[in-house]
């Protein structure tokens, strides 16, 4: 388990910003893991299928998700299906992901739900 907070996602997404300036504010050292830069493994997005299930991950409000052949969009049936897509473009992960020092996912921003993270004791 990390002693450490992470942030993943990708850095020139707005709400990221606004996550990252939180945190920055809030005085939480963090790592931030860019998709893009940092890449993703099967194993790493696994372990976020495992913890918030493939359905709260996969963004289908965004630009990525509008912008795919229908045809791809109902291929996703399965935590596997979502998988495959989500590691082949990663931009369709919900945004951001924060894992907390005590192994807690947090799928999107919200200020309390991260406000309550940084006050929880690791």
């Amino acid at each position: 388990m990390s002693t450490q907070w992470v942030m993943f996602g990708i850095k020139n997404c707005d709400t990221i910003k606004k996550a990252r300036r939180f945190l920055t504010d809030a005085g939480v050292d963090y790592h931030f893991h860019d998709y893009r830069a940092d890449g993703l493994s099967d194993a790493q997005l696994q372990e976020f299928i495992d913890a918030l299930g493939y359905t709260t991950l996969l963004n289908t409000r965004g630009t990525t998700w509008r912008k795919l052949p229908e045809a791809e969009r109902e291929a996703i049936t399965d935590a596997d299906s979502a998988k495959a897509l989500m590691l082949a473009q990663p931009a369709l992960i919900k945004r951001p992901l924060l894992r907390t020092p005590n192994g807690t996912l947090l799928a999107g921003f919200s200020e309390a739900t991260y406000q309550n993270a940084i006050q929880e004791k690791p």
